[in-house]
């Protein structure tokens, strides 16, 4: 019963997600990115703890506001 919850939840969150980020800039975006990633990162290697997850997404976000696709 859960996973037909969870299923269009977060395809819901997705869509939604991609709504929220259409008025940000590259860099804002990657930033995001970067926290997402980092976040979920955190959490798988530190057994979800939450100190993990934010210092995850913490560095995360750093690496990913400092991305910048155009410099060569």
């Amino acid at each position: 019963m859960r996973g037909y919850l969870i299923t269009p939840s977060l395809l819901a969150l997705l869509a939604l997600s991609q709504v929220a980020c259409s008025g940000m800039s590259t860099r804002d975006r990657n930033t995001a990115a970067g926290a997402a990633i980092g976040g979920a990162a955190g959490a798988i290697l530190s057994g979800g703890s939450a100190a993990g997850t934010v210092g995850g997404a913490a560095v995360g976000g750093v690496i990913g506001n400092q991305v910048d696709p155009n410099k060569k």
